[in-house]
This record gives structure tokens, C-alpha cells and sequence, in this order.
């Protein structure tokens, strides 16, 4: 498979059927759960290795997940050989989040999709369906080379 070939959506319903996860992902057990045109939404497993010093989830965690979720969103809108990358992101922490194995569920949906800037938001939930944090983005369209 040539990943240039696919369409960013093509290319994330690819790893969501593969159960494939690469790099960050990878290293901290998120996996990418739903996607659709202009929507993503990745689940990852809490553990004690992702404590801030109170004792709560740290608040990269979260960074990183709503940044994963509404990036693919983008990127699920651009067509074959298009990327993206994050320009800003804004995180409004709204409760600590637990340690206890549980997933937290982070979606983002775009909400401008233009052809060279895209912005979209993400929401964080915990496992009882509070929400942790909230999110927005830019991100910088990339054509082809």
C-alpha cells in the first residue's frame, strides 16, 4: 500500500481497520476508534506511568489525544498526497482525570475545512462520560510536493 495514494480519509480508515498504531500512539496505547469525513475519535487506557505530581492525569495526556483526534479529523478531509500539520492548539482542562486503567475518549470534528488553513474541535471524556477537557486547532494544509 502507497499511503500517497489514498485519500486522508482512505488512509485513517486504513489504520482503524488494521488495528495498526504508529509512534506516539504506539508508545502510549492509543488506538484510533471511529472515523468518518471530517470526524475522528481515539480511545487510550489511563495507567499510574501517566501521573502528574498530585497524583491525577497529566495534562500532555490529554494534549496529545486532543490533538490526535482533531488532526486526524483534518486530515480525513484532505485528498490523496495532502498533509497537515498543527499550527495552534488550545486546551481548556475542566477536571483531573483518574489513573485506574480506565479509557478516556477524545473526538475531534472539523469545523472549517479550507485549502490552507483548517480549524477544528476536540472533546475529552472520561470513562463516566465527564468531560475532561475541550480543544481547538489550526492546522496548515500541506499540497503535494
Amino acid at each position: 500500500m502507497d499511503p500517497a495514494s489514498l485519500s486522508g480519509l482512505e488512509l485513517m480508515q486504513w489504520f482503524q481497520g488494521s488495528n495498526q498504531t504508529q509512534g506516539i500512539g504506539a508508545f502510549l496505547g492509543m488506538r484510533l476508534d471511529e472515523v468518518s469525513d471530517g470526524r475522528a475519535v481515539f480511545v487510550l487506557p489511563t495507567r499510574a506511568e501517566f501521573a502528574n505530581p498530585l497524583g491525577t492525569l497529566h495534562g500532555g495526556l490529554p494534549a496529545t489525544i486532543l490533538d490526535s483526534a482533531m488532526g486526524c479529523a483534518v486530515h480525513s478531509t484532505l485528498p490523496a498526497g495532502t498533509s497537515y500539520t498543527t499550527v495552534d492548539l488550545n486546551i481548556t482542562f475542566l477536571r483531573p482525570g483518574a489513573l485506574d486503567g480506565s479509557e478516556v475518549r477524545a473526538e475531534g470534528v472539523v469545523v472549517h475545512r479550507g485549502r490552507r488553513l483548517s480549524t477544528a474541535t476536540g472533546t475529552l471524556w472520561d470513562a463516566r462520560g465527564k468531560v475532561l477537557a475541550t480543544a481547538t486547532t489550526s492546522c496548515l494544509v500541506l499540497p503535494p510536493a
